[in-house]
């Protein structure tokens, strides 16, 4: 009989700890995914001179090819 109270602390304890890891799991799994569909960014562009604009700001075309694109579609 009194083998059953030895470890009822520590199982109190193991379950108050599951508890907490799996409602922070679980918030944290909603905010992310309310992060993740609330974000639009690369997305939706204007127009392909804004994404040539975006490029040649990164440094991924030259001022060349970024006049060229213009031209181009003008």
């Amino acid at each position: 009989m009194w083998y059953m109270h030895d470890f009822g602390g520590w199982w109190m304890l193991v379950g108050g700890i599951s508890m907490l890891v799996f409602w922070g799991g679980l918030i944290a799994l909603i905010v992310w995914g309310i992060n993740r569909l609330s974000r639009h960014e690369g997305m939706i562009r204007n127009n392909p001179i804004d994404l040539a604009k975006e490029r040649y700001a990164k440094g991924e075309i030259t001022k060349d090819q970024f006049e060229e694109i213009k031209k181009t579609l003008s």
